[in-house]
């Protein structure tokens, strides 16, 4: 018996077709996964408690059609197991299947209704008669000829026993499913017969151009090994459109490039193939040129242009490339609406002052992740939407041919060498021209790259994020975020990331500790990583602070010469302006003087992750109005209680365990008093007041801003922590008044003695009064083995006089201590993760160049979060 492939699209929805015992089921769990077969007889039991029982037909069919609808609006591969003889339930299920623009497949499982009839027989949970077995043969019967009719993209009829068994399922992706082409790709917007320029155009772009032996353009190789993307279009109205498609289709054919088709070609198809359609829109030019083609020239054109697939999703997801864009929901799924949406965008019924439909402006509603590149309506020049771009800017008319370099996102144009082609309507004035007939200057402007939406984050909202995948923000959070950065914080352009809380350290078991390294340690070995750094934890206030030199502030919206900004936790101003500014322009001069801009690649702007002292800078009426109060409190409380206890004494009373309990409470309130008095001093101006910063965050140049966007800069999560804080330490060097500096201690988890040293340096610094310690990977950003997830960036581990601060004067009671100990950190450790992950979302968005709207996603995520019932102590 030989094997029977069965080549299965996915996605796609799945239909197995076949009567009650022809061995769905076990086909289904032979072929599929567990998860990815929706079967009646569970939907059945699922309403019933009895998978047979079909007086629930119609509740049973109605959840399995929720459950496929759920699956298949997430784009997954789908099975449904049930008869699906009669044409009304196949037709429910193809509907499914169009809704969601995924591919349906019939298997017909046709066992013949004596072999089906034997196995019920076998089965005492089926109790009804062969005369229904023979029915729904019947029913199949009279199915088998209409299935691609009603609306099944593939079917496979599966005619006996033995064939069912040697069946071999083959998964192929579709053909718009191209994630694994990384790139980097060369995108090419439409051509329209334009020879001349498309050949000026590879060569700017690196291109070594070959010819046949009559000199005709047959190839484009990159020394590099980059590739073309042309983005349909490439016939009509121009001079030359045998000769572009000679050379796109030779570049295609030898793996120099790759093409989705425009709506010209799809045009160009019909009329070869002898269709009626208007010959107008340039599609006359073309078939007059072609006409002194071969007869093979036509067929091998004609075929080209049939093979074309309506888009395709690249760089493992992170590009989509079609003629007239694609929105989010189309990206990846096969139906005849997205093919149409791809070749001729979408309209709204309207027709412009020429008579012309008006296109729906999908890119100014994208949200995707995704690049978006594409052509169809001319523009004036290519600009980013969105994380879109059109690049038909208008070549055939006469304005200019252009590609954008990807992932370098680089856009590169050369003029068109005359009008080849009179436009509907005026280009480029009064906005975009015509492409064809179905396109419309009316798509509406763009939308400012600084302009947000409230939209944007309002509602549920989830922010995908490179690092941690999808991030939910509830919609609670979100309005406690917006009423802070509405009111208090930075403008948005100025505000590009907000710094995430950090997952305190496990409680410890030691006696009088809630907080020790070892358990760091313990954590950071459990996962794998072989060193961590200890860094001083300074007792003052988170501040990020932008530096910029020249005139890098522009980037971020700040006026020309501007030495930066700083912020809090929150995103509000860090201090006075006058104050601010004096403290920024010092550390301007730090960093030129310390060399950084140099180490930085010749930076104007960077980002540092600080906290500046003292504590009281901001803190100030906290310590006064609840950290004093009690100190106070005790001070006049206490002590008044002990003269009642020795006065009680005196008079022969029995209060030694009572006294020696006050007296502790004595000798904890003057603790308490000496540990938040350690980080309250007085300033005068910028006089006692330091800045320790400990990380770069990210850094880039404006030279790069004032060009297309996309290039803006770095970011910094994958280096070391040496290196940031070799930077921090040539800061503090170059001005060690203002710039205070971190100290660290490198811990080696596999050497007892290097350990043993760590938790004698934290000892060394809490016993003098500091806060603590923070542990870090000393590799900085680390991804775990299991999923990839990020682990904790870094463990703080708080001294114990500092936690009195947090638990209150008493908490090294054993009694409260054990109470502590209950404490329950998971939220706040996936709160400190989720945080992390869209810092570093926002920081990548930004030197991406993307539009402000979409670094201030995961930035105001970051606020929202911060509302999450976790415990503040935490």
């Amino acid at each position: 018996m030989s094997d029977t492939t069965l080549r299965v699209q996915d996605p796609s929805l799945v239909v197995l077709v076949g009567v009650s015992g022809s061995g769905k089921s076990t086909f289904a769990a032979t072929h599929f996964g567990l998860y990815e077969t929706v079967s009646s007889d569970h939907c059945r039991g699922v309403v019933s408690n009895d998978p047979n029982d079909q007086s629930v037909t119609p509740e049973a069919f109605a959840l399995l059609h929720a459950i496929v609808g759920a699956r298949l609006q997430r784009n997954l591969l789908t099975v449904v197991d049930a008869t699906n003889v009669q044409p009304h339930a196949r037709k429910e299920l193809v509907a499914l299947a169009r809704t969601h623009d995924v591919l349906p497949v019939a298997i017909v499982l046709d066992v013949g209704a004596d072999v089906a009839a034997a196995r019920n027989r076998e089965r005492p949970d089926r109790t009804f008669g062969s005369h229904v077995v023979d029915r729904q043969q019947g029913q199949l019967r009279k199915s088998l000829r209409g299935l691609q009719r009603e609306g099944f993209r593939t079917v496979h009829h599966l005619r006996s026993e033995a064939e069912i068994a040697g069946v071999v399922i083959e998964r192929v992706p579709l053909l718009t499913d191209r994630r694994h082409e990384r790139g980097p790709f060369d995108a090419i917007g439409d051509v329209h017969g334009c020879l001349p320029e498309l050949l000026t155009l590879l060569d700017e772009l690196g291109y070594v151009v070959e010819r046949d032996a009559v000199g005709r353009p047959v190839d484009a190789v990159h020394p590099q090994r980059r590739r073309v993307i042309f983005l349909g279009d490439l016939v009509d109205r121009g001079p030359d459109s045998p000769g572009v498609l000679r050379l796109a289709m030779g570049m295609v054919r030898a793996g120099h490039a790759l093409a989705v088709p425009g709506n010209h070609e799809d045009k160009l198809v019909r009329a070869l193939a002898g269709r009626d359609v208007t010959v107008s829109h340039g599609l006359e030019t073309t078939l007059a040129q072609l006409a002194g083609e071969t007869a093979e020239f036509r067929e091998e054109v004609a075929q080209f242009c049939r093979d074309l697939v309506s888009h395709a999703v690249l760089d493992g997801g992170a590009l989509v490339v079609a003629h007239a864009g694609l929105k989010q929901s189309y990206h990846n799924r096969a139906s005849g609406r997205v093919r149409a949406f791809a070749l001729y965008g979408d309209t709204t019924g309207e027709s412009d002052e020429y008579g012309l439909p008006v296109r729906y402006p999908w890119a100014q509603d994208y949200r995707g992740d995704a690049v978006v590149l594409y052509g169809h309506t001319p523009v004036p020049r290519a600009e980013w939407v969105n994380g879109t771009m059109c690049l038909d800017t208008g070549c055939v008319f006469g304005g200019a041919l252009s590609a954008l370099r990807y992932p370098e996102r680089e856009v590169v144009s050369v003029p068109a060498t005359a009008e080849h082609y009179a436009p509907a309507r005026p280009f480029p004035t009064g906005g975009v021209g015509s492409s064809d007939g179905g396109a419309s200057g009316r798509t509406g402007a763009a939308r400012p790259a600084d302009v947000l939406d409230l939209r944007d984050v309002t509602g549920v909202r989830v922010v995908d994020t490179a690092l941690l995948g999808r991030v939910s923000v509830p919609e609670e959070n979100a309005a406690g975020a917006l009423e802070v950065m509405s009111r208090f914080a930075l403008p948005p352009r100025a505000l590009p990331y907000l710094p995430p809380t950090m997952s305190p350290v496990a409680t410890s078991t030691l006696p009088g500790h809630l907080e020790h390294p070892d358990e760091a340690f313990a954590s950071y070995a459990r996962d794998g990583v072989g060193t961590v750094v200890c860094e001083e934890k300074h007792m003052g206030s988170r501040a990020v602070v932008l530096v910029c030199r020249d005139d890098g502030g522009t980037r971020f919206g700040l006026a020309p010469g501007s030495p930066g900004v700083a912020w809090t936790r929150t995103g509000r101003r860090l201090l006075q302006p006058d104050l601010e500014g004096e403290l920024l322009t010092r550390l301007r001069d730090a960093v030129a003087t310390a060399g950084v801009w140099d180490r930085l690649d010749g930076a104007t702007w960077v980002l540092l992750d600080t906290e500046i002292v003292p504590w009281s800078l901001k803190a100030d009426e906290l310590i006064r109005e609840q950290f004093a109060g009690v100190g106070a409190a005790a001070a006049a409380v206490v002590p008044a209680a002990l003269a009642a206890l020795d006065a009680a004494a005196a008079r022969g009373v029995d209060v030694g365990g009572l006294r020696t309990a006050v007296a502790g409470r004595a000798e904890n309130a003057e603790r308490f008093r000496d540990a938040y008095r350690r980080y309250r001093w007085d300033v005068d101006g910028l006089d006692g007041v330091q800045l320790a910063p400990f990380q770069v965050l990210a850094s880039g140049r404006t030279e790069a801003d004032a060009a297309e966007p996309g290039v803006g800069g770095s970011t910094h999560e994958t280096r070391p922590h040496p290196w940031h804080l070799e930077i921090a330490d040539a800061l503090v060097a170059a001005d060690p008044v203002l710039i205070r500096p971190t100290r660290r201690l490198v811990v080696d988890l596999a050497d007892e003695a290097s350990r043993s040293a760590g938790v004698a340096w934290w000892e060394e610094l809490t016993g003098t009064g500091g806060e603590g310690m923070v542990v870090k990977p000393l590799a900085n950003l680390v991804l775990a083995d299991r999923g990839g997830r990020p682990l904790q960036p870094g463990l703080k581990v708080r001294g114990r006089e500092y936690l009195r601060i947090v638990y209150g004067p008493d908490y090294t009671d054993e009694a409260n201590l054990a109470r502590l100990r209950q404490r329950h950190l998971g939220r706040k450790r996936s709160l400190a993760q989720r945080e992390y992950a869209l810092g570093l979302e926002s920081l990548a968005r930004l030197v991406r160049g993307e539009p402000t709207w979409r670094v201030h996603q995961p930035v105001f995520a970051v606020l929202a979060l911060e509302s999450e019932p976790v415990d503040p102590r935490l």
